[in-house]
């Protein structure tokens, strides 16, 4: 993925995973809802935005690694 120099706010990524709900398994929907409950350094943001955007477009294997990328986000800024 190529780096993007936009700062994405909380209501971004909110928005972009709305738009992408129904492509996510459905227990990391569920997570990442719960996790953006609360408050996340804009890095955190930015780059869970990233994760998200064009989900729906990538392939399978590319799919697999996004979601293991937003797990282990999630489980590092806890």
């Amino acid at each position: 993925m190529s780096t993007c120099n936009l700062n994405h706010s909380q209501q971004d990524v909110n928005l972009k995973l709305n738009a992408q709900l129904e492509f996510l398994p459905p227990t990391l929907s569920q997570a990442l809802n719960l996790f953006l409950d609360n408050d996340h350094s804009q890095e955190t943001l930015n780059e869970l935005f990233h994760l998200l955007k064009k989900y729906d477009l990538s392939s399978k294997e590319e799919q697999e690694s996004r979601n293991q990328k937003m797990n282990h986000l999630m489980l590092e800024r806890e």
